[in-house]
């Protein structure tokens, strides 16, 4: 546990009415959020937010300019719902935290500009807001900012899909305003040679609650840094994570919940799972609990399960405390093969070893998809998962 000196400054407000935090975050775990790509030296790979990221396999994004490129976008918005083109200037100014690396502001300074998805005050949508990316190939380099502002009291939920091959860098901003209730979903569901580095910052608003659910199965390497802040008391997060990496495939997400207000909450539960020589996780956790944020409550976890030899999860969950007035503070990482206990309980009930496995692997991830909340895309991950399971162990009898 780390104990460090927080600058706890007020919050200010953005133009279009969202509270922005403007206190910077002194730590050796993540770096100070900044607009300027000055602020962010190319890494050389020892730093420590970059010692696990193999630096060659990002193909150039960390010295890359413009390329006017885009990924092919596919909208579907419910009534009321808004997608409209802003200046960088203009998505800067509706809120969010800014970056908190290099690739996230390079995505920023070479986009040219960003998609903003409004969802308006009050709003009750009956379906899903879905924005579909889908590459062209793994030769096509792409720099993308997309801001979501979902309006206070209003009820959403937003699904961001990736699709086909690209070199991809982005960076997605999602600012949900006071008593909002929003499920946020990010699918990475790439081709095998994609390259997906960048950050997503959620800013949870008074009162409000976030329900955010990432899938990560595609993509040569994927490097994802998400944050999430809270812009006053109240807000509630609960943070979920499935991945599964086959031979050679690095994904690695790195978590920031910084609770800077009092009486907030946050719940992150990852699971992933590995399988073939040279596959290699990364999750780095770090919930930062600063002076102000009294009568907090927080747990974070992640679980990996090793189905065959060569395989590398590197898991670090982190707590940085600046006060003792708080609820609960809490945080574990595992990493191992089946549970014996699991697999003899199965067993003993009849099944099959072989097929007990299966059950056991399938079972680890659809907890959290059920989480999703939209059958079609719950189902489109079962899919998935059935697929990566039919390598190692086979997909379940009644997948």
């Amino acid at each position: 546990m780390t104990q460090l000196s927080v600058d706890t400054a007020t919050t200010a407000t953005s133009p279009a009415g969202f509270p922005t935090p403007s206190a910077v975050v002194p730590s050796h775990l993540h770096s100070t959020p900044s607009w300027d790509v000055a602020d962010f030296p190319v890494p050389q790979g020892r730093e420590e937010i970059w010692r696990f990221t193999p630096l060659k396999r990002l193909r150039g994004l960390l010295q890359a300019g413009p390329t006017g490129q885009r990924l092919t976008r596919e909208t579907s918005l419910p009534a009321g719902v808004t997608a409209s083109e802003v200046s960088t200037e203009e998505a800067k100014g509706l809120g969010g935290r800014p970056p908190m690396d290099r690739l996230a502001v390079m995505a920023v300074a070479n986009a040219g500009g960003a998609l903003h998805v409004d969802v308006p005050a009050e709003a009750e949508l009956d379906e899903p807001v879905i924005l579909k990316l889908t590459g062209g190939g793994a030769d096509q380099v792409v720099h993308d900012h997309v801001v979501v502002t979902v309006g206070h009291h209003a009820k959403a939920t937003v699904v961001l899909e990736h699709f086909g091959s690209a070199t991809y860098d982005a960076y997605v901003s999602v600012v949900v305003g006071e008593g909002a209730q929003v499920n946020l979903v990010e699918l990475q569901l790439w081709d095998d040679d994609a390259v997906h580095t960048g950050q997503t910052s959620v800013q949870v608003g008074r009162d409000a609650s976030v329900t955010a659910v990432t899938a990560t199965f595609g993509g040569d390497l994927v490097r994802l840094t998400q944050t999430t802040d809270y812009a006053s008391v109240g807000g509630e997060l609960h943070q979920y994570g499935v991945y599964f990496a086959d031979a050679g495939q690095h994904l690695e997400h790195r978590l920031l919940v910084d609770h800077a207000t009092p009486k907030s909450v946050s719940r992150v539960d990852y699971r992933g799972a590995l399988q073939g020589k040279g596959a290699h996780t990364v999750w780095i956790g770090d919930v930062l609990i600063r002076k102000a944020a009294e009568g907090i409550d927080t747990y974070e976890s992640d679980r990996n399960l090793v189905l065959t030899d060569g395989c590398r999860a590197d898991a670090v969950p982190n707590l940085e405390i600046e006060t003792g007035e708080i609820a609960g503070a809490g945080h574990a990482a595992t990493t191992g093969r089946f549970d014996d206990e699991q697999l003899f309980y199965l067993q003993s009930r009849g099944i099959a070893e072989d097929e007990a496995r299966k059950l056991v692997v399938f079972g680890f991830f659809t907890e959290i998809i059920h989480k999703i909340g939209v059958p079609e895309i719950e189902q489109r991950l079962i899919e998935a998962v059935t697929e990566e399971l039919s390598v190692t162990v086979g997909a379940p009898a009644n997948a």
